[in-house]
């Protein structure tokens, strides 16, 4: 086993991490999640303690935030996208509250720009995206990923250090379940996964997956890093970690007793 580069560090301590799939999932920020511009309609409301929704203004996509800390993915995001208001779901992603919260930041934003395309448009692509399935792959390949084609009807792509993952069921005769799936950590114990339902724009798909392989380090505090797999991430950059100062106790105020 690889030692673990972060034996000799502050829990506390901010560090720039990589790869994306192994950092854990971050701070579970909805401005950062969600970047939807304020000013372009978009509603979110807070329903209750550790659930949120965000709507278009067309009402035809959703997305939701559900925290269940005592479940093993800690709760789910969910996109959705509808035809027409009220109408049955067309499409839909999953991923676990643990995924990278800058993989959930890329599809959003693209789900977005879909959004914003299709309103100064006569095109539907978030209900009739024609992007080929290799334009969600290639990104893979060209990162070093591996490629495993099955008779199934399934293709895999594995990270360098097999501990990631990206499923492609590329014949989806007389079936129904995710055309997409990826994973972070262990294949038998992942630590969050994604799926991307039928009918999902493989626009969002490709960005999810430029944003899995980016090279861009994320920003993490070491206690939040992922045991199990923290010996095969590298350390980018390490920043002192911040520690409040000491002060001293206030005076009491005149004429005031304790």
């Amino acid at each position: 086993m690889l030692p673990d580069p972060f034996d000799n560090l502050d829990p506390v301590q901010s560090v720039k991490v990589l790869p994306r799939h192994l950092a854990g999932p971050g701070p579970v920020d909805l401005r950062t999640a969600w970047p939807f511009p304020s000013d372009q309609g978009w509603r979110q409301h807070q329903a209750e303690e550790g659930t949120a929704y965000a709507v278009s203004p067309c009402l035809r996509l959703w997305t939701r935030f559900v925290s269940e800390p005592e479940l093993r993915g800690q709760g789910t995001w969910t996109i959705g996208g509808n035809r027409a208001p009220f109408e049955p779901t067309t499409w839909q992603v999953t991923f676990d509250a643990t995924t990278p919260v800058e993989l959930l930041h890329a599809v959003h934003a693209e789900l977005f720009d879909l959004f914003m395309e299709d309103l100064r448009s006569d095109q539907d692509r978030l209900f009739g995206d024609a992007t080929a399935p290799q334009e969600g792959y290639a990104p893979l390949l060209a990162r070093g990923w591996s490629h495993d084609v099955r008779t199934d009807g399934t293709q895999t792509f594995l990270a360098p250090e097999r501990l990631g993952g990206v499923r492609h069921r590329y014949d989806t005769g007389g079936f129904d379940g995710p055309i997409w799936r990826a994973w972070g950590g262990y294949p038998s114990e992942p630590h969050w996964r994604a799926r991307f339902s039928p009918g999902t724009p493989t626009t969002l798909v490709a960005a999810f997956t430029a944003s899995l392989i980016s090279t861009e380090p994320v920003h993490r505090t070491v206690k939040d890093i992922p045991f199990h797999t923290r010996d095969h991430l590298h350390v980018v950059t390490a920043a002192a970690p911040q520690r409040p100062v000491a002060q001293p106790p206030p005076s009491p105020r005149p004429g005031r007793t304790r």
